[in-house]
């Protein structure tokens, strides 16, 4: 059978720097194994910010941000048996991968090498050079393994960022046996950081705030936190010294590491999962001394990810968000550029 198409509205930027514009792109028809839903609400990342700025690579024009998707099932292939019309269903980063590597088989798409991603991929299905189109849309369509089950939050659009910023700090915190009796600190408090102090803290741990600001020391108690430092406050750090087992660094600008991995333990671990430019310099004895880890991680796989979505549902884990209109998208966008948003955006698909 050939592949159809049909078209939908969506919203995206012609190139890099444009503004955002109203237009329709083209979404496969449903195949036997796949499904499709009207989005509900998109969460807006600084990666899809890095896009549209053109600091990550465009592959093809017009692009289409948007990889928090949340929506409901209009449609389901025939061979679809996991999702029916009017479930709620959700898509993160990932939506294709090659099925057949190590990675694959083991249930982290993460890191297979021919993953697709959710938009600006190079798209498998349709080819011909097409790129993939994000969630900034009034529908998605996606194979049903890739498919996200997304519990009932009472509030969809907080829930959103999870897709993204909550499998970015989730992931680690597991693989870092982040519980009881774990001293766990969380460099920065942003869209990733704020999250990231609800599932650690859920997970049973001690958790510390590390920020540059008294203003976002005061609001980790809100999120959760049991403490909070404020880094230039030199008598601070030098208290917190030798202190915790992990620290999650969330924070996306330039910064010296090397005073962060004088608060671990001995074998504690600093992951990084926030993607400042430039290049860390770690000095050799920060880390030798005391054994310690200086690690990165990513995203999650699709198993993964369908789990920190139903820990976060049981505990109550959602992001704090202002829910933005379609005509406000520009604005949302500079503002996400000045980092004037706590702690995340999330578009309301349902006004396009």
């Amino acid at each position: 059978m050939s592949l159809t198409t049909h078209t939908v509205a969506a919203l995206g930027v012609k190139g890099a720097k444009e503004k955002f514009e109203q237009f329709n792109v083209e979404r496969r028809d449903v195949r036997e194994n796949d499904i499709e839903f009207e989005v509900l609400y998109c969460g807006i990342c600084h990666s899809d910010l890095h896009t549209v700025l053109g600091e990550f690579p465009i592959g093809a024009t017009p692009v289409v941000p948007g990889h928090e998707i949340v929506g409901r099932v209009t449609k389901v292939g025939a061979k679809v048996t996991s999702f029916k019309v009017g479930d709620l269903a959700a898509v993160g980063c990932i939506v294709d991968s090659c099925n057949h590597c190590p990675a694959c088989h083991e249930h982290e798409e993460q890191f297979c090498d021919e993953k697709t991603f959710s938009f600006n991929s190079p798209d498998k299905v349709l080819g011909d050079g097409a790129y993939t189109l994000g969630g900034f849309s009034k529908s998605y369509v996606v194979e049903e393994k890739y498919a996200l089950h997304m519990p009932a939050f009472k509030d969809l659009a907080s829930a959103a960022p999870l897709l993204c910023a909550g499998i970015t700090v989730y992931s680690p915190l597991k693989y870092w046996q982040t519980g009881p009796g774990k001293k766990v600190a969380i460099l920065g408090i942003g869209g990733l950081g704020h999250v990231a102090v609800r599932f650690a803290k859920a997970m049973g741990a001690e958790v510390t705030v590390i920020t540059r600001t008294q203003a976002k020391a005061e609001d980790a108690k809100r999120l959760g936190a049991d403490y909070a430092i404020v880094s230039t406050d030199a008598e601070q750090m030098a208290a917190a010294r030798g202190k915790f087992n992990l620290i999650l660094d969330t924070i996306s600008a330039p910064h010296d590491v090397n005073e962060y991995l004088n608060l671990l333990y001995h074998r504690g671990a600093l992951v990084t999962v926030g993607l400042p430019h430039g290049n860390y310099e770690v000095a050799p004895f920060a880390i030798v001394s005391g054994n310690k880890v200086f690690a990165g991680s990513n995203i999650g796989g699709i198993a993964e990810t369908q789990e920190m979505l139903d820990f976060a549902y049981k505990h109550n884990i959602v992001a704090d968000v202002e829910v933005i209109d379609p005509d406000y998208l520009d604005q949302a966008f500079t503002r996400l550029e000045n980092n004037d948003v706590r702690y995340r955006f999330v578009l309301d698909l349902q006004k396009l």
